[in-house]
């Protein structure tokens, strides 16, 4: 089989290898879809681990069934959801899923860029997500990232009335302007510094888009009537993206850093000033699988336009073209790589 071996954002090679074998309690998907996030192409965090398969919002259809397995059969379109939590330990049972060991180190093999992936039977028992019939592939291939909007906000309190703000308007940016929209915001304000990523957010459902490179807190405050944002989320890893972000959040507020700067970047956080205000600094890495459960809910119900969220669909064996377009983040939204 072919499978994409990732060395760096220049560098993915279509390499050939055997078909993994199954083993009892496992399945083998043949990959359909499998969308390229944004985190696939930070080289500080994905360079340190190659060479290596990436992909991890992987669609496609059960071929193969091991020993014991009872959630699929052949013939079944699914979504797998490539880090999953042990459900048991002291993190699962606090509801800090993603902080589980067991999540940080389950994968499945190779990775989501391969014709065919073997699906462990962790992931296999904990893991899967049959995708309705009207869902195509490519769409359930947004299941995962909309899963991990959904909790990001969950933590941070989003609620009906609420204002918000999302630094960064790619993928991930605007499905959070699309659930503030749904989720009964008051007002859902977007930046970018690209002109098509603007136009997107406002097409997607922001009520106004700010040039992150203007006065984002001033434009800010004329558009909530002199107040800054109830919640503010950040999208991008831009160092001055995240300080932006701290100077644009209310009293009572939430800063949630969704994307994070590199690790070199240091940030001064006025500690003072948050704490007589009681504003709240948190973080949202991945998905659980209740966030999983209540993206896949809202995928069945075609509760949001994730359809047009796709802009550009490319083979396997011209995913380094698709890298490229993701890198240069110029007239692209959504990448998914087909098989």
């Amino acid at each position: 089989m072919r499978v994409a071996v990732y060395y760096n954002n220049r560098d993915i090679r279509i390499e050939e290898r055997p078909v993994p074998r199954i083993g009892p309690g496992e399945f083998l998907m043949q990959m359909h879809a499998c969308g390229i996030c944004g985190s696939d192409v930070l080289e500080w965090y994905r360079v340190p681990k190659a060479p290596r398969v990436l992909g991890h919002e992987a669609t496609g259809e059960v071929v193969e069934v091991g020993e014991g397995v009872s959630r699929v059969k052949v013939g079944d379109r699914v979504f797998v959801s490539h880090h999953v939590p042990c459900g048991s330990c002291r993190y699962c049972a606090r509801g800090h899923e993603t902080a589980c060991e067991t999540l940080h180190t389950t994968n499945y093999d190779p990775g989501g860029f391969s014709e065919y992936i073997r699906v462990p039977a962790i992931n296999a028992e904990r893991g899967v997500y049959h995708l309705p019939p009207h869902i195509s592939y490519e769409v359930g291939t947004l299941l995962e990232p909309l899963a991990c909007v959904i909790r990001a906000q969950r933590l941070s309190g989003v609620q009906a009335g609420d204002s918000v703000l999302v630094l960064g308007s790619g993928v991930s940016g605007l499905l959070h302007v699309m659930l503030a929209r749904r989720q009964g915001a008051s007002l859902v304000v977007a930046t970018d510094i690209s002109e098509y990523r603007k136009q997107a957010a406002s097409r997607f459902g922001a009520d106004a888009v700010l040039d992150a490179r203007t006065d984002v807190p001033k434009g800010l405050r004329e558009l909530n009537g002199g107040r800054l944002a109830d919640h503010v989320i950040l999208c991008t890893g831009a160092p001055s993206a995240a300080e932006q972000a701290l100077k644009c959040v209310e009293r009572g507020g939430s800063v949630v850093f969704f994307a994070v700067p590199p690790p070199e970047v240091q940030l001064r956080i006025p500690v003072t000033e948050y704490w007589r205000n009681e504003i709240r600094l948190l973080t949202s890495y991945g998905a659980a699988p209740r966030d999983l459960e209540q993206s896949l809910d809202l995928l069945a119900k075609n509760a949001l336009p994730l359809r047009d969220l796709i802009t550009h669909r490319f083979p396997l064996d011209r995913i380094q073209e698709a890298f490229r377009l993701v890198v240069e983040a110029k007239e692209c939204l959504k990448v998914v790589i087909t098989a």
